[in-house]
């Protein structure tokens, strides 16, 4: 959660409860994590990899440096418009905390409601008080 919510940021598009409810109104929209279809693997590419024509930054640094995502080296990638800086770049072993936490707090947990909260964050948070 630390590096959800910290490092990589991931809450200004995805949201604090990774609902798709943005924290920054001038951050793009992102994906609704807590519906999303991508297994473990495919979570993990999506993070370190970005999403090609989407607004979701690459976080691995050598992404593109040498075809370890989709194939595609940078100059490939700028022919398809380029992916937006990511706030920060994150480790493997962080992408796969990073997808670990989704999968235990988020992925298939359904919408977010008081007893969702308190257990997404280990006791009951401000956040937590305006839910149902």
């Amino acid at each position: 959660m630390r590096i959800f919510r910290t490092k990589g940021d991931c809450q200004a598009c995805h949201g604090w409860a990774a609902d798709g409810r943005k924290m920054d109104t001038q951050m793009p929209d992102g994906a609704n994590l807590r519906t999303t279809r991508l297994d473990r693997e495919k979570l993990i590419i999506a993070i370190k990899c970005g999403v090609p024509g989407k607004a979701m930054p690459a976080f691995d640094r050598l992404a593109y440096s040498d075809g370890r995502c989709y194939g595609m080296t940078q100059a490939a990638l700028q022919k398809l418009g380029g992916l937006p800086d990511p706030p920060a770049t994150l480790q493997m072993r962080e992408i796969e905390s990073v997808a670990d936490f989704l999968f235990a707090k988020v992925v298939g947990k359904g919408p977010m409601d008081r007893a969702a909260c308190i257990e997404y964050f280990g006791s009951e948070v401000e956040a937590c008080k305006t839910l149902k």
